[in-house]
């Protein structure tokens, strides 16, 4: 584990300056300890540049790069990206079966790298109908990373968020059923103990790129007191002094949780 981030390694990784100017209203003991990332924009970065919808995935997947590095520096502990929904199988057979193999490439060819730096992968999400191959790429990098603590990148695959809460559901109905649950007794965190995210806090931020002013069926149960910080960016320019702009707005609001300021 790593301390508060110190300003010289701040400016030594946030070189612009337009970023120079957000570290000086950055404090790097309020970092958001959890952000999510609905990660929005991909095709249309590709058709803006006449180019097929894959390029557009793989350009987003240096942003996940970026992002991940930019938060190792400022000290967020957990990133969440939404990187396949459970409505994305309605896209064209060809862009998903593109999008399963950028999974594993992308995963081996990052493995050296996410050792290096501490990072541990987490899957989210249902395996229904997911590639053999993609979930035995994510397994093999959950397993070597299992012991890495600075930062935990969770990948939503295939995820949606009413599929998770009905999950819960059906989970909890089965343990009344056998007498392993009063119903009585149920309270909003035995729900919450039952969600895939059961052993992670709660997001303190969520960013959307591309401007769409939308939730999408994420983390549905997890984010009803999270920060908002949506963006006109495509995600595939998404940069480190974007992540740094928003935990800045992020920094500056107050968090009331339903109670009055």
């Amino acid at each position: 584990m790593t301390g508060t981030p110190t300003r010289a390694s701040l400016e030594g990784f946030f070189t612009t300056k337009t970023d120079r100017a957000l570290l000086d209203r950055f404090d790097p003991r309020q970092a958001p300890t959890h952000v999510a990332v609905i990660m929005d924009g991909n095709g249309r970065w590709a058709a803006k540049r006449t180019l097929p919808r894959l390029f557009g995935h793989r350009a987003g997947a240096k942003a996940v790069r970026e992002s991940i590095a930019a938060c190792l520096e400022l000290g967020i502990r957990y990133l969440t990206i939404y990187s396949f929904s459970s409505e994305n199988w309605r896209r064209s057979d060809d862009e998903v079966s593109d999008l399963m193999s950028l999974f594993v490439e992308v995963l081996e060819a990052e493995m050296v790298n996410l050792m290096d730096k501490r990072v541990r992968v987490m899957l989210i999400g249902s395996e229904a109908g997911v590639p053999e191959t993609t979930l035995r790429a994510f397994r093999r990098a959950e397993e070597k990373t299992a012991g890495n603590d600075r930062l935990t990148l969770v990948v939503a695959l295939n995820y949606g968020g009413r599929l998770e809460i009905t999950d819960a559901v059906r989970h909890i109905a089965r343990e009344v059923a056998q007498g392993a649950q009063d119903p009585r007794t149920i309270t909003e965190e035995t729900v919450a103990q039952h969600l895939y995210t059961s052993t992670l806090p709660d997001p303190d931020l969520v960013i959307r790129t591309s401007g769409e002013m939308r939730i999408s069926n994420f983390l549905l149960w997890q984010i009803a007191y999270s920060e908002l910080w949506v963006t006109s960016t495509l995600w595939p320019d998404f940069k480190r002094g974007d992540l740094l702009k928003a935990v800045v707005d992020y920094q500056g609001r107050t968090r009331r949780f339903g109670g009055r300021s």
